[in-house]
């Protein structure tokens, strides 16, 4: 028996062992790393922003249902029961008697239902006009949800490059850092073998702009790690998700610019604020027509049935008598509403022509400053690209400088100075061409959120 059971419990322990790593390996928080495009998709799936443009697209589907129902029968129901007065035909056969007194002995029940019904022929515009206004009011709704999305794309880009530049910035000073500790080095070498070349305050001056530059790498840091949260938030994503980005550098692609007047033109047939004015004007445009038909009637269909039941009443088959307490009857006729106001109705035309005049001045200063803010983000484009190519050019040469005063100091014929001028330029020259290029890409996405160019295809 021993024998046997051995086997059975190095197996036993073999499966274990592996579920038990498979179970650690769950365990591990897997780490994401999406580029751009990733980025965006994720803010896009849930943020409230969109949660409240798409509650607001609801609310105006509703209005719009609301108007329709108008359009078929309306149907009022009055149900009683209650207390009513013993009656027999006796009383009123051959002769009426009039001396007939109720009392509380003499009460018996009933119970009734009234019912009303009416169906809209025709009523000048109410109706079809405020269809046509919620019709257009939808419209406008999905037009500021697809604002808010680009808002939430501009945002996202806005954290990724930016995320990107707090790195690139980070490994300039990283850099600078690591050329003034061979710089450090070398001089206390060339001071230890009695140089005339180097003395002590050339060591403090260099041990003074490390604490700088240490300074300034702490900053960097910060940046990096502030990004990189503000990016997470904007995701949606937990502060302990472990997250990266795809891209490793912060690069200029090649792109020919359009002119400024394209960009323009695909503002006026792309952009949602135009389309939302646009669909806002006629829908305020039909609400002033709707206001505008309560000046006349409506003319409808109309249904009546009545029905009354009383116990220890006689009923009365008489069309001159009419027995509220027990009796059945109905029709239907032909009828016309028409609600006759002092002042109220034509307020409510001119308070419906005020907010539409007052979209008309909207899509005045729409068409005004909406080229004017092109224009803003085009100049920051070209200003940009300019930048990028001048910054390149400096601190390419900066870093020739640089590497020359490191050679010459190592050699013992350059002055420490010339090292930290050195590599203040070439540090400063190489931040700016990152912030350039950062000025570039933010600018673009401006101008892609400017036109209501979408964020993804």
């Amino acid at each position: 028996m021993k024998t046997s059971f051995l086997p059975l419990l190095i197996v036993g322990v073999f499966f274990t062992s592996i579920s038990t790593s498979h179970a650690a390996e769950d365990a591990i928080p897997l780490k994401l790393v999406l580029g751009l495009d990733d980025c965006i998709r994720m803010a896009l799936k849930s943020p409230p922003e969109l949660g409240e443009a798409q509650a607001d697209i609801e609310l105006s589907t509703s209005k719009l249902n609301e108007a329709k129902s108008y359009r078929y029968p309306q149907i009022d129901v009055i149900s009683l029961f209650g207390p009513a007065p013993q009656a027999h035909a006796r009383d009123i056969t051959p002769t009426i008697a009039t001396d007939r007194q109720t009392k509380l002995s003499g009460l018996t029940w009933f119970t009734s239902a009234d019912a009303t019904l009416i169906q809209p022929l025709y009523t000048f515009g109410k109706i079809s006009e405020n269809m046509k206004a919620a019709t257009h009011g939808i419209e406008v709704d999905r037009a500021r949800k697809e604002q808010r999305v680009n808002e939430i794309a501009l945002q996202v880009r806005e954290y990724y490059w930016g995320l990107l530049l707090a790195r690139e910035l980070k490994e300039v000073v990283l850099e600078v850092q690591e050329d003034l500790a061979k710089a450090r080095e070398k001089a206390q070498t060339l001071l230890d073998e009695g140089s005339e070349s180097v003395d002590q305050v050339d060591i403090f001056k260099l041990d003074a702009f490390s604490g700088e530059v240490a300074k300034l790498r702490e900053e960097a840091t910060k940046g990096e790690n502030l990004a990189l949260a503000a990016l997470k938030t904007r995701l949606g994503l937990p502060a302990c998700t472990s997250l990266d980005i795809s891209s490793e550098r912060l690069v200029m692609e090649p792109e020919v610019v359009p002119p400024y007047d394209s960009f323009v033109e695909k503002a006026r047939s792309r952009r949602p604020e135009f389309h939302q004015i646009a669909e806002g004007l006629k829908a305020r445009a039909a609400l002033v027509e709707a206001a505008k038909a309560n000046y006349y009637p409506d003319i409808f269909l109309g249904g009546l049935f009545s029905w009354a039941y009383a116990a220890d009443r006689d009923r009365i088959d008489n069309p001159y008598i009419t027995d509220p307490y027990k009796h059945v009857g109905g029709g239907a006729a032909l009828g016309l509403r028409w609600k006759l106001d002092f002042g109220i109705t034509g307020a409510k035309v001119a308070g419906e022509q005020a907010q539409y005049d007052r979209l008309l001045s909207t899509r005045e200063f729409a068409e005004a400053n909406i080229p004017l803010q092109i224009r803003k983000f085009y100049l920051d484009l070209k200003e940009a690209e300019k930048s990028v190519t001048e910054s390149q050019v400096a601190y390419s040469n900066a870093k020739k400088w640089a590497v020359a005063a490191l050679a010459n100091f190592d050699f013992g014929v350059g002055p420490a100075k010339e090292i930290f001028d050195a590599l203040q330029a070439y540090a400063r020259m190489r931040a700016a061409y990152f912030q350039s290029i950062y000025n570039y890409k933010i600018a673009r996405a401006n101008l892609d959120y400017a036109i209501g160019e979408p964020p993804l295809d």
